[in-house]
């Protein structure tokens, strides 16, 4: 259901394994998505998290048979169903360590979801997207605040077309970073990412993800710009901080790249 391998350079491999079902959310692999998240965001070991997809599909979304029970549900149940997959989003979003999408093939639904909560997604040419939920008499609700947060008002033709988009569409229009030629160069893709992420401080990665996040969409007002002193302030007088000054004065590597 999810296989999750961490290397020797603390990268956590974590792979949907449902190819059987193009890797289709159910409610034990939103489950598994959330532990996983939650145990590798808090792993001190860890130093970026590679979320990929095993088989054809990086993911179909909903699973059918999930829906097919959520059809007998009543609202109140299906609400607490939504808020599950809405706390799985939020795991990924969230997730201190930064999380980096290998997108291929099949791209529907709550898989775009998925994509839309990486910090970096790059997708193998040939990959097909779709916010499907309108051809089945639903919307993309729990998905969309990460959705529309990653590509803003383009939300508002493919919520309401339903149409397929491939992978050069999903860049134009920020769903991913990049696009590769195939699997291979894809993989390249995420290795230079990876090399960049080994020179940074983990604590200042960790602290510039959130910086996005609560920044974003924000008045500048006095109160904001005390906050965002504060935050560099408090990142100068850090342990990462000191001995990273330290070492680009002694041209030396710092600690945490082997310095």
């Amino acid at each position: 259901m999810l296989d999750c391998q961490i290397d020797s350079a603390g990268t956590a491999r974590v792979s949907l394994a449902r190819p059987d079902r193009h890797n289709a959310f159910d409610e034990a692999l939103i489950a598994a998505l959330i532990e996983t998240f939650g145990r590798l965001g808090s792993d001190p070991a860890v130093r970026a998290i590679v979320l990929a997809g095993q088989g054809r599909s990086f993911s179909a979304g909903a699973d059918l048979d999930w829906m097919r029970r959520a059809g007998g549900w009543s609202e109140a149940e299906n609400r607490a169903d939504a808020l599950k997959l809405s706390d799985m989003l939020l795991a990924i979003d969230t997730c201190p360590k930064p999380v980096l999408a290998l997108v291929h093939g099949n791209v529907a639904g709550g898989g775009v979801g998925l994509v839309a909560c990486a910090d970096m997604a790059v997708a193998v040419a040939d990959a097909k997207f779709r916010l499907s939920e309108v051809r089945l008499g639903l919307t993309p609700a729990t998905i969309s605040p990460f959705v529309i947060a990653r590509i803003g008002a383009r939300a508002r033709r493919w919520f309401l077309t339903a149409e397929a988009f491939d992978a050069a569409t999903a860049h134009a229009i920020g769903l991913v970073d990049e696009v590769a030629a195939d699997a291979a160069a894809a993989e390249a893709v995420v290795a230079g990412w990876l090399a960049h992420l080994a020179a940074a401080a983990p604590g200042a990665v960790a602290d510039a993800k959130a910086l996005v996040r609560d920044i974003a969409g924000r008045e500048i007002t006095d109160d904001l710009r005390a906050e965002t002193a504060a935050r560099i302030a408090a990142r100068r007088a850090s342990a990462e901080g000191r001995d990273g000054l330290a070492a680009f004065l002694d041209k030396r590597k710092p600690g945490w790249a082997g310095g």
